[in-house]
This record gives structure tokens, sequence and C-alpha cells, in this order.
């Protein structure tokens, strides 16, 4: 336990001294860069409370980005900026989503179960490229950022460390949700659903209610996300993102605290690092290169990045 707050102690200096660090050496990319790592860590870790510790394999978990995303940016299209607002819809709808389409699904167990979630998704995908008044296919150019009034997030700065602090705030949640009597449960139903059954604890309430936090806090991740990219389109829903967001969980180690985010950080940087490489064919086709890269990974380490430092808490 001390060797594991030691090291979110030292990951979490890092991050809050990264910023001035780029900044004095004149590369204020990196700060959004980061920053996106950070919104897209608060969505996997989202993802690991129904995957990691739940069981369910979710591959539509991307379109509560989308749902949050769009919330900010259609109010915004009609002149409400009031980011308290716009963030408190964005999770809302979030939820209720999740709520219509956990009822639905998680009836169902395995590869019907995943299709379900990724049928739901494409729904949504579908319908984000029909609304021609907020743009179609092209997405929708977001007007203004939420107004918070304590944080202004058109200064770089103060939205890094409020991405920050919100991605602190909801690992620490998941954290005392999966290590409560409701966690319990949950993590009892991934492990034997039918000895859950036989003490008595119905697995379905408990699996709807973890379904409908992660959307809710996913819905979170994509009004921070459209507020960072200041540009919507409903690629944010695409079935591409949520197998992302799945690899992030799986890569950093499922049903780990620090998982999700270790996960986001490997992926991003190592695709970034590509991307960015010297040898042309190496940037040009930096999938060919990941891909392997991943693979081996999943192969080798077998409990994820976490496994490394730690074994994950089930």
């Amino acid at each position: 336990m001390k060797a594991r707050l030691l090291l979110w102690g030292l990951t979490v200096a890092a991050l809050v001294a990264l910023p001035w660090v780029v900044t004095a050496l004149g590369q204020p990319y990196y700060i959004d860069l980061v920053r996106r790592i950070m919104i897209l860590a608060i969505a996997a870790t989202s993802l690991n409370l129904i995957l990691g510790y739940g069981g369910l394999v979710s591959f539509g978990h991307a379109a509560y980005i989308g749902i949050g995303a769009y919330s900010v940016g259609i109010l915004a299209f009609y002149g409400v900026t009031n980011g308290w607002l716009q963030w408190g819809v964005a999770i809302g709808a979030s939820a209720l989503v999740a709520l219509a389409i956990g009822a639905v699904s998680i009836r169902t167990s395995g590869i019907y179960f995943i299709m379900i979630t990724l049928a739901f998704t494409q729904m949504l995908y579908y319908l984000g490229i029909s609304l021609d008044a907020f743009g179609g296919d092209d997405g929708m150019r977001l007007k203004a950022k939420s107004q918070l009034g304590v944080v202004e997030l058109s200064d770089p700065l103060q939205f890094y460390y409020l991405a920050l602090g919100l991605m602190l705030l909801v690992v620490y949640l998941v954290y005392r949700i999966v290590h409560s009597r409701f966690g319990m449960v949950l993590r009892a139903s991934k492990s034997n659903e039918a000895r859950s059954r036989a003490i008595g604890f119905s697995p379905y309430p408990y699996r709807l209610a973890a379904f409908v936090i992660a959307g809710a806090i996913c819905g979170l991740a994509g009004a921070l996300y459209g507020n960072h990219t200041n540009y919507i389109t409903p690629s944010f829903m695409s079935w591409h993102q949520s197998g992302d967001l799945m690899f992030m969980v799986i890569l950093g180690g499922m049903a780990s605290t620090a998982g999700p985010v270790l996960g986001a950080f490997t992926l991003l940087i190592l695709e970034e690092l590509l991307k960015g490489a010297p040898w042309s064919w190496v940037s040009e086709h930096w999938q060919v290169v990941l891909g392997p890269l991943l693979v081996l990974s999943v192969i080798f380490f077998r409990r994820g990045l976490a496994g490394i430092f730690y074994k994950p808490d089930a």
C-alpha cells in the first residue's frame, strides 16, 4: 500500500509540474496532449468499472463521450454557455441513455452483450450523422467554451489542472465504489454469478447501477473532450473510439485502480511517438508498428502494465 501511494504521489507531482517544465522548454503543445490523455483516462476509468470489476464487455462506451460532447455543443449553439448547466445535462443525458441501453443489454451476456452495446452505439453514431442542423457527418464547431466562473477553460493552464483534478477525483470515486459493499457484490457477480444469486444477491440491479454510473462519468469526459477539441463530430461515438477505450483498460490492467490511467498514457504517448518518428515509413504506417507492440504487451503482461507494480484489485 505504501508503495502504491508513493507511486501515485510521484505521478501526481510530475503531472502538476509538467506544464511549467514544458513551457520553460518552449513546448506548450505537450500541455494539450497530456490534457487530452487525462480526459480519455477519465472515460477509460469509467469503462474499467463495468469491464474490469463487473465483467461487462461493453463495445459501445464511446457513445457517452459523444453524448457529453454534443450536450455541450448543442447548448452552446443555442447560446447557453453556463458550464454547470451544460455539464449537468451531459452527465444526466449520458446516465439516462446508459439506463436505457443497460436495461436491455444487461439481460444478455457474452457475445450477445457485446453486439447489443455495439448496435446501440452505432445507432447513436448514425443519429449524429443525420443531425444536419448540427453539422451532420462534418460535425460542429463549439461556439464558446463552457463558462464555469471559477475556472477559465480558454486558459490552457487552468483547463489542464481542472482535467487533472477531475481525473484524480474520478479515480478515487471508482476506487471507493469498488471497495464498498456495492462493489463487493459487483465483483462477486463477475466472479461467480450463480453463487451470488444463491446467497441472495441478484446481479442485475447492481450491474445496471454500475452501468449507469459508468455512463455518467464518461459523459463528464465527453463534456471535457468537447471543450478540449472545440469541434464535435459523430466520430466521438464510433466503435473505433470504443475499441481504444477498451484497449486502454486492457493494456493498463483491468480491475486495477491505476490501470486505465496507465493504459491511456501508454497508448496515446506511444501513438504520438510513432506518428512523429523521423523515419517516414514508420510515421506513415504507424498502425502497422503499434499493432504488434500492443499484442506483445498483452501476451507478456497478462495483468496489464499495472501488474508490473502491484497485483490488481480483483
